[in-house]
């Protein structure tokens, strides 16, 4: 286990996550934000993107009263982003993440989920910034960042082809 919030918990990603990964990345209500509904997930490409890869990524389950709802991952921002970003020398890590239940949406725990990881982030790995690149139009999300503390740092303009369409994203930062 990474760490756990009174009844969030989140943890390594396992081989039979695999899945409710698939189950989730199929479905256009979470592909509408993250991914694209024009690109479902089958069982073969969950695999080859999140278990087959070599990456640096901390790829995470979400767990909440016990029941897997949703996926989190972490990274620490390699040189190009920082320079891209316009960041310098800092210990600065980005983070992704959905909840996969919609049965879960709009019960405050993607802001429970999401201010836990900037703890444990700044507590664990000593980052001194997290950051994260929203879709503009993903008003939602955006809403629960900022209950996090994170702030718009500065527009991303057609930073991300999504669904045939680049789309603006907010590059947003916790700054402790």
């Amino acid at each position: 286990m990474l760490f756990q919030n009174g009844r969030l918990k989140v943890r390594k990603l396992e081989d039979k996550d695999k899945y409710l990964l698939t189950k989730w990345l199929s479905d256009p209500r979470v592909l509408e934000f993250y991914e694209g509904r024009d690109k479902p997930f089958d069982f073969d490409m969950v695999q080859k993107v999140f278990y087959a890869s070599e990456d640096d990524v901390g790829k995470c389950m979400v767990e909440f009263n016990g029941e897997k709802i949703g996926y989190i991952q972490f990274y620490k921002l390699d040189n190009k982003t920082k320079e891209d970003y316009g960041y310098v020398t800092e210990n600065i890590y980005g983070i992704d993440q959905f909840i996969g239940e919609v049965d879960y949406w709009n019960r405050g725990i993607g802001t429970l989920l999401v201010s836990s990881m900037v703890d444990f982030l700044t507590s664990e790995k000593n980052a001194d910034r997290v950051v994260m690149d929203p879709q503009v139009r993903n008003i939602r999300a955006i809403r629960c960042y900022e209950k996090c503390c994170f702030k718009k740092v500065k527009l991303l303009p057609k930073k991300e082809l999504h669904e045939g369409v680049y789309e603006d994203c907010w590059l947003i930062e916790y700054h402790r």
